[in-house]
């Protein structure tokens, strides 16, 4: 039965590149204000139909060589590299979500079913509503790297699908609250119990309000995905304002803030503020990268901001609990904005010095 769960792993990658397939058309299409649907897939160079079996995902850009079959003209490897990527990203995701079960989602059934492959129907549920989220970033990432601007459409977009899965999957969903609320305690329990993972990670508060208690239902949904819209939305703004008053010049785009406002609204408000700092570390390995391959020092921070998200998912089994005081004590939580944002002017204000 081990291979029913490889079957699964190759159909998923499977899925993951023909999404790459539609990621690249998004790519192509969205900054230019085109329809996504018409016309088809046409050559650039000699503006020919491209035939279905020219455009399976990878297998026709290997089989062609990168070239149109009827001109020649070559066709740019991010083509192949965006599908590669996509495939591999549904593949790792679906590995240590449902194979794994990275989040600890309850087992839902016969224990030997799930160990041979036949997961609850609600693993796959969580699992494709943090991959339409991977695909949204992939997106939004590759046009950053290509015109240093990610498209007002797709955040909206993203947006709209994100707070239909938050009514859809409440936290704790699929978990029950009972199972997923911390145990009573001296004290809050909320500022160092175990709260159970669901498809969002953490509830907009705890201990919940009257109105969205005990959990799992539309309104602590909506009202989850909300304030992730709103952190989002304005966390980078604030950022930016900050650092642009500091500097002298403009800091952050709003296409960054845009994108942290849409996957806000896929994880809620909490992993949101998370991943903008775990997004330094790969924004490292991406400005080296930047810089020493393509001669560019400009750094577009949208495939950061993607990389630190989808890490924060995945790994917030293991931060929540070091950082769950700082965001269920309030008075905690304004002291250290307050000073963030006073840290934030002044350092920048200090980097404008250093400059002159």
């Amino acid at each position: 039965m081990i291979s029913l769960i490889i079957c699964w792993l190759i159909l998923v990658f499977l899925i993951g590149a023909v999404v790459g397939s539609f990621v690249n058309v998004a790519v192509s299409r969205l900054p230019l204000e085109k329809s996504m649907l018409w016309p088809g897939s046409r050559c650039g160079n000699c503006y020919q139909h491209i035939r279905w079996y020219d455009n399976l995902p990878l297998i026709s850009y290997l089989w062609l060589r990168g070239r149109c079959r009827i001109c020649g003209a070559s066709f740019s490897i991010r083509y192949f590299l965006v599908e590669l990527v996509t495939g591999l990203g549904f593949l790792g995701l679906f590995y240590l979500e449902v194979v794994i079960n990275i989040h600890g989602w309850p087992l839902l059934g016969n224990e030997w079913n799930i160990r041979h492959g036949i997961f609850p129907l609600q693993w796959w549920a969580g699992f494709g509503f943090h991959a339409i989220l991977f695909s949204f970033l992939m997106v939004a990432a590759v046009c950053d790297l290509d015109g240093r601007e990610i498209p007002a459409p797709l955040t909206l977009t993203g947006a709209t699908v994100g707070l239909v899965g938050a009514v859809l999957f409440p936290w704790p969903w699929p978990s029950t609250p009972l199972e997923a609320t911390p145990p009573p305690g001296f004290g809050n329990p909320w500022l160092d119990g175990k709260i159970g993972q669901g498809v969002y990670p953490w509830p907009v508060w705890g201990p919940l309000p009257e109105l969205l208690a005990p959990g799992g239902n539309w309104q602590t949904g909506l009202a989850t995905g909300l304030a992730g819209f709103l952190a989002g939305s304005f966390l980078l703004r604030a950022v930016g304002f900050l650092f642009s008053k500091g500097l002298g010049r403009d800091a952050l785009g709003l296409g960054d803030a845009d994108l942290m406002m849409m996957a806000g609204c896929f994880l809620g408000w909490q992993p949101i503020v998370v991943a903008f700092f775990v997004s330094v570390v790969p924004g490292l390995f991406f400005g080296l990268f930047n810089l020493i391959i393509r001669k560019d020092d400009s750094l577009p921070y949208g495939p950061s901001l993607a990389a630190g998200l989808m890490i924060t998912l995945l790994t917030w089994r293991w931060l929540g609990p070091y950082i769950q005081p700082l965001f269920f004590w309030g008075i905690l939580l304004l002291v250290l904005l307050a000073f963030g944002a006073i840290f934030m002017l002044a350092s920048s204000y200090l980097l404008r010095l250093a400059r002159r």
